[in-house]
């Protein structure tokens, strides 16, 4: 697969740019509605993609690799279903043909989240949600 084509499986819907937090006795990944500086709010794409990981030191690159351990990204992210076997879902862009299908889906965490400057770092405990499933 190329890159672009690797590229293209990401559906844009934002959920791994939120912050999350490990339970570090049992290693369970909480997500948090606090995105990612980067992560524009309304389209849910990086604002500096090419640089992210010199600007945010703690962004991941998804890649085959940073795959076998997945578990962290949402049961709804095309890298993890395939990775897992599973085809892409119904509302992913590549089957639909429109990106609006992820927002329609309520799969986009666009309107949903908040920008991480209005969130202190040690208060991302008040901000736990439950809609994004593992």
């Amino acid at each position: 697969m190329s890159r672009q084509e690797w590229e293209a499986l990401c559906d844009g819907c934002g959920r791994c740019c939120l912050h999350k937090l490990e339970d570090c006795e049992t290693g369970r990944v909480y997500y948090t509605r606090v995105a990612c500086r980067l992560l524009d709010l309304e389209s849910c794409r990086c604002t500096d993609y090419e640089h992210r990981q010199a600007r945010v030191p703690d962004c991941v690159r998804i890649d085959r690799d940073s795959l076998r351990e997945s578990s962290w990204l949402p049961g709804t992210c095309a890298y993890r279903r395939l990775a897992e076997g599973r085809s892409l879902a119904w509302w992913h862009p590549l089957v639909s043909g429109s990106q609006e299908t992820v927002r329609r889906a309520g799969i986009s965490v666009s309107g949903r989240v908040l920008p991480e400057a209005q969130v202190a770092p040690d208060g991302l405990e008040e901000h736990v949600i439950r809609w994004i499933k593992r």
